[in-house]
């Protein structure tokens, strides 16, 4: 049950961080406010660094700074291996 909600978790962080990138992106082409960068790495942060890597590969959004692009992708490895940790750590299965 735990390793459900864990994941239910991270899939809602997740399409609030991928939503977020595409919302900056369209932003940014208009020249309207903006999404603060520190927001997106908190969305990332609190579970969305999947949403938040697809977001920023598929809106081609934020890839030129070293921070987002190195950034993202290392708070998504640390992310899936805390799952994996706690998943074996905490015997946590899919069934409770």
């Amino acid at each position: 049950m735990m390793l459900k909600v864990i994941c239910a978790w991270l899939i809602l962080w997740s399409l609030v961080a991928f939503i977020a990138m595409g919302t900056d992106k369209s932003r940014a082409r208009k020249g309207r406010w903006r999404v603060p960068e520190a927001t997106l790495f908190l969305f990332a942060l609190l579970g969305g660094g999947l949403g938040a890597t697809l977001g920023m590969h598929v809106f081609h959004h934020k890839t030129k700074h070293w921070y987002f692009r190195w950034g993202l992708p290392l708070i998504l490895l640390v992310q899936l291996a805390l799952v994996v940790w706690l998943a074996r750590h905490f015997g946590l299965s899919w069934n409770g």
